[in-house]
């Protein structure tokens, strides 16, 4: 079994072959390729590699399935007393990709 763990979007992600995963938006058009170059660990049977700070030749290569932006969530400010209220909602824009290969 070989897993991955990549960095996009200021986060990290632990992936395996055939996975799907929803990360921060990335500029790709629906169902193009993608591959993440910052691999920060890989590993499979024989063993584990770890980067300094990224595995030297090592990619992800996914399939980007969707061009998103999630749910709705409300940001709500209130001061007591002092008649304030600010309501505001913000949808975060995604991607979801299916990974291919770990190479």
């Amino acid at each position: 079994m070989q897993f991955a763990v990549i960095k996009t979007g200021g986060k990290q992600y632990l992936v395996e072959p055939g996975k799907k995963l929803k990360v921060e938006k990335l500029e790709a058009e629906e169902g193009s390729a993608f591959s993440f170059d910052e691999v920060l660990l890989k590993g499979d049977d024989k063993g584990v590699e770890i980067g300094t700070p990224t595995v030297k030749g090592a990619k992800v290569e996914a399939k980007v399935l969707e061009q998103g932006r999630g749910d709705k969530i409300i940001v709500f400010k209130y001061h007591a007393k002092t008649r304030y209220r600010k309501k505001k909602g913000h949808r975060q824009p995604f991607t979801e990709v299916s990974i291919e290969k770990i190479s």
